[in-house]
């Protein structure tokens, strides 16, 4: 004897056919629409969910790889700032070198002249070492300044004296007193120089 007792608690009752048919024809359009709109929102919510799970895996994607790009710029920075450090400090390694060496020689001559202080040993030795500073100088870009009968020129001489000169005509250099120096255009030392203002009057 089934009862409603009988029924099983987790058994959903089935829906008849033809019932379902009647209630279909039963339905009005707007009805229809309804049913048809529900299934749409819960469809777009489902799309919904999907769509902002994967905007948050690309969100925190990209802020892994602009976190990656903000350190490896940072190591960049950091090595370009040594490696400019570096070329600062041991801008002057060539040059000192090659004064090293004339240091050497001139150790030489004077160890030379000591054993005879006759000899021209020592002449020698710092003519030798002289020019070889002088060579080391022009190889990195440092000249020295012709003043020498040259016209006077502020930029590159430094007028300690204007006095009369039968030999040089006004506004040349007639005596250079300590030699002027410049690195590439740059003036790093200008030359001490007498100018001539020309004859002396009678």
């Amino acid at each position: 004897m089934n009862t409603e007792q009988d029924q099983r608690p987790d058994e959903t009752p089935k829906s008849d056919p033809a019932e379902l048919d009647s209630t279909l024809e039963a339905a009005t359009p707007e009805d229809l629409d309804a049913v048809h709109a529900e299934a749409q929102s819960q469809s777009g919510a489902e799309q919904g969910e999907v769509t902002i799970e994967s905007l948050q895996a690309q969100l925190a994607d990209a802020e892994k790889r602009v976190l990656m790009a903000h350190a490896d710029l940072e190591n960049f920075r950091r090595r370009n700032r040594r490696d400019m450090q570096d070329q600062l400090r041991y801008a002057s390694l060539d040059l000192m070198n090659d004064v090293l060496e004339s240091v050497d020689n001139l150790t030489r001559a004077v160890e030379s002249y000591e054993k005879d202080a006759n000899g021209d040993g020592l002449v020698e030795g710092v003519k030798m070492v002289a020019q070889q500073i002088n060579t080391s100088l022009e190889n990195k870009g440092c000249k020295r300044i012709e003043a020498m009968g040259q016209p006077f020129d502020p930029n590159l001489h430094q007028a300690l004296q204007m006095q009369p000169s039968d030999e040089h005509d006004a506004n040349i250099v007639m005596l250079d007193l300590r030699a002027g120096f410049q690195l590439h255009d740059r003036v790093i030392r200008p030359s001490q120089v007498f100018v001539s203002t020309g004859p002396a009057k009678e």
